[in-house]
């Protein structure tokens, strides 16, 4: 690739544009027996619905602690929104599970069938169904967290700071249940739409190829066109007093925009404990490959043990 080329991937176009294989903690990466074979698996589970439409989650918890009630972790994948599913995070969530907690990775509405807020929605519900169904499958309803690569990440983060806004909860069910979360840890993730309103003003609809604009799939309209859609979906838009302690994990060689600085500038005047761990040499990607996926799982398991647990 030329210099030329270079600088549009990496100034002009969000990390999870660039044309790079997206391994979340998928296939590159691997546990050993003796982890999962301590595990019970609860596959398959719907834990949202709308008409016919089924959405479902895998949920792992550690055998060994029977009926103790455990934190529980929700774990969002990537993939711009429009790709990707709940097996992407499938090794993320049986490694923290391992580490003492209830963790569900989860398939949630893709942009090509439905855009913003529909995501969002299906991660509440998801956070929902884990406290209706705590009695069951064992959990602290008061101590629930969230993950999640690149637009899991951004995800992640709208989740973290939009407990109680009613227009993002959505009609997935267990509506008598609270959505809000204990603490976050977003990998690679944008926080602040605005800051690419320029660029994707800019940008064609219609792109040529496989990829679609991701953006636009994701948002349905140019932020001229929604402006109050795109800052809903802002997660930075959202932040307040209220809203849990956040651990961001960036690959070194991720897009600067994804250390969130504003953002954690912001947490810190409200008084909320926020930090950055940045992975040297590491993609966007970062969770794809062993080293990088180990390293993320022990800073991320520190963070919900901080917040999380006793």
């Amino acid at each position: 690739m030329n210099r030329i080329g270079l600088f549009l991937l990496t100034f002009c176009c969000p990390l999870w544009v660039v044309a790079q294989k997206e391994h979340p903690g998928g296939p590159q990466t691997s546990l050993a027996d003796e982890v999962t074979s301590q595990l019970d698996s609860f596959e398959s589970l719907v834990y949202a619905q709308y008409g016919e439409r089924k959405m479902e989650l895998d949920l792992y918890r550690p055998k060994s602690a029977g009926d103790k009630q455990l934190p529980g972790i929700v774990c969002i994948h990537g993939g711009g929104w429009w790709r990707g599913d709940r097996s992407n995070h499938s090794n993320l969530a049986k490694a923290l599970a391992a580490r003492g907690y209830v963790a569900a990775t989860i398939s949630y509405r893709l942009s090509g069938k439905a855009p913003f807020p529909a995501q969002i929605e299906d991660c509440k519900a998801a956070v929902r169904f884990l406290r209706a169904n705590a009695d069951r499958f064992h959990i602290d309803t008061e101590k629930i967290g969230a993950i999640g690569l690149s637009a899991g990440g951004h995800l992640t983060a709208l989740l973290a700071t939009s407990g109680g806004v009613a227009g993002l909860e959505g009609t997935g069910g267990n509506p008598e249940q609270s959505s809000t979360i204990q603490a976050a840890v977003p990998l690679g993730a944008q926080t602040d739409f605005r800051r690419h309103h320029q660029n994707i003003e800019k940008s064609d609809p219609n792109p040529k190829g496989e990829r679609p604009n991701i953006w636009l799939q994701f948002m349905g309209a140019k932020p001229s066109e929604a402006p109050d859609r795109w800052k809903q979906a802002s997660p930075i838009t959202h932040l307040n007093a209220a809203d849990p302690p956040m651990h961001f994990i960036v690959g070194e060689l991720d897009n600067e925009t994804t250390h969130a600085e504003k953002f954690r500038g912001r947490m810190k005047e409200l008084g909320i404990d926020s930090s950055l761990t940045v992975i040297p040499g590491a993609p966007h990607a970062f969770p794809g490959r062993q080293k990088w996926f180990d390293a993320m799982v022990d800073v991320a398991a520190d963070w919900f043990d901080k917040y999380l647990k006793p």
